[in-house]
């Protein structure tokens, strides 16, 4: 499944709403799993009281027998002591449901992790250790990885606008070193300032000011580490000489930008829906299958009113749509687009039409569940794909609104899978009670556009071999 590299947050989203287990387990990609997790994994969550929320994996990073580890290597150490890290962790479905999983507002592997952890915690649910360990290998990196992984400091500034000045306590963070960052760049700044006016104590202050922090961090950085004659201590010395002059400046300007970033206000998440698209045959009209004539199109009940309030409201519409039955040669493109004209005729302008022509053989991007469809339709709107819904009758939609970031809800029909049914985030029972069923993401107030509860399908639709138009 993939999310178009919007970062861990919005993979694991993706992830843990495409199943229907009642316990998700989320793992590092590079973790190594010994023998016997499963059975280990299997216990802890067997043992999990009922309001327990969460269970973590112990995990164990490999170090050098030979040599003191490197920064780096004790930075990945640190996951040892991690609270609630995802490198392995197990989080009961209900939990990740009751608080909308984890916030894709942090976009880097930083706090996603400790911000889900308290945000569970604060609904009354208990996160626990289990007896399950997992390997946790230091994976390769460059010289200037401890620099870049500076930005994780816009992702506290976010953090403490969202729990607070006490923040770190209560997530479990550790103090971090940002006032000495934030001092060594104030004495660059004063010896700087100094220099530029022609005040030389002033400057001299400020440069032994600032030489002696930097010296000061790089001396904390280099003593836990290689000893001079390992192999690794001349490699290391010269990446923690630059990087101890350079990571201050990054860590105060990340900060000072989530900062600033945080106080004009941050997005709501989830964030308010601004597009709707719908699945053509089975959502918006009557599913006839591989149909090529307009004459026989038939709009499912209130879709007109459901349609025309969305619009009302200011939401974008957007139709997405396999239409396989050209890939195999029994419609022509211009059969579909008289079909889809016709639907435009009777429900009204859409803003954006996304056809999948292939068939499934062809592996081609675009077809549902994957994400190509809706996440070109986002971008034809000019919106987010996590701002889409999708509203479908299959499993393939709400597949391809997952895979993309958006918000899925099946509106089943007598063709729809019961697998499908109990996987699915969202059902409604029709068109009007998928627009019910995102209210609360919605703007406006929505009018009432509800169907006869009891009327019945007359066609009673079938999609036989086209599961996924």
């Amino acid at each position: 499944m993939r999310t178009g590299g919007r970062g861990p947050a919005a993979a694991r989203n993706a992830g843990w709403r495409s199943t229907a287990a009642p316990w998700v387990v989320f793992l590092d990609d590079d973790v190594e799993l010994p023998a016997g997790w499963g059975e280990l994994l299997e216990r802890d969550l067997a043992t999990a009281a009922p309001r327990t929320g969460g269970v973590q994996g112990r995990l164990h990073v490999p170090l050098p027998a030979d040599r003191r580890p490197t920064d780096w290597e004790r930075g990945t150490a640190g996951l040892e002591r991690a609270a609630w890290a995802t490198a392995d962790m197990a989080y009961r479905r209900a939990a990740l449901e009751e608080v909308g999983g984890f916030d894709e507002r942090f976009p880097r592997a930083y706090r996603e992790d400790a911000d889900l952890a308290l945000r569970v915690r604060d609904a009354g649910w208990a996160l626990v250790h289990g007896a399950r360990t997992t390997t946790h290998p230091v994976r390769p990196a460059d010289d200037a990885v401890s620099l870049r992984v500076q930005a994780g400091t816009r992702d506290d500034a976010t953090f403490r606008a969202l729990h607070g000045p006490r923040w770190r306590e209560r997530a479990e963070t550790g103090r971090g070193r940002l006032a000495w960052h934030v001092a060594t760049v104030a004495a660059a700044g004063l010896g700087l300032g100094g220099l530029l006016a022609r005040r030389p104590r002033v400057a001299a202050l400020g440069a032994l000011a600032w030489a002696g922090l930097t010296a000061q961090f790089l001396g904390r950085r280099l003593a836990p580490g290689p000893r001079p004659g390992d192999d690794a201590f001349g490699p290391e010395l010269r990446r923690m000489t630059w990087t101890s002059a350079a990571i201050p400046f990054a860590a105060v300007g990340h900060r000072v930008a989530g900062t600033l970033a945080a106080r004009r206000g941050l997005d709501p998440w989830p964030p308010p829906l601004a597009a709707v698209l719908l699945d053509r045959d089975g959502t918006l009209v009557h599913d006839v299958p591989y149909n090529g004539d307009p004459a026989a199109v038939r709009p499912v009940d209130d879709a007109r009113a459901v349609l025309d309030d969305l619009r009302a409201r200011g939401i974008r519409l957007g139709v997405v749509s396999n239409q396989s039955g050209i890939g195999r040669g029994l419609l022509t493109r211009v059969q579909v687009d008289a079909v889809d004209a016709r639907v435009e005729e009777l429900l009204g302008p859409f803003e954006t039409w996304q056809v999948c022509p292939h068939a499934p053989e062809d592996a081609c991007a675009c077809r549902k569940p994957g994400p190509g469809l809706v996440l070109a339709a986002a971008d034809a709107l000019g919106v987010e794909p996590w701002r889409c819904a999708v509203v479908g009758d299959i499993g393939a939609d709400v597949g391809a609104a997952l895979a993309a970031g958006a918000t899925p809800v099946l509106v089943p029909t007598p063709v729809t899978r019961p697998e499908e049914v109990a996987a699915a985030p969202r059902v409604a029972t029709d068109l009007a009670d998928a627009v019910r069923a995102l209210d609360d993401r919605l703007p406006g107030a929505a009018t009432d556009t509800d169907a006869d509860p009891d009327a019945a399908d007359p066609q009673g639709a079938s999609r036989t071999e086209e599961r996924a138009a």
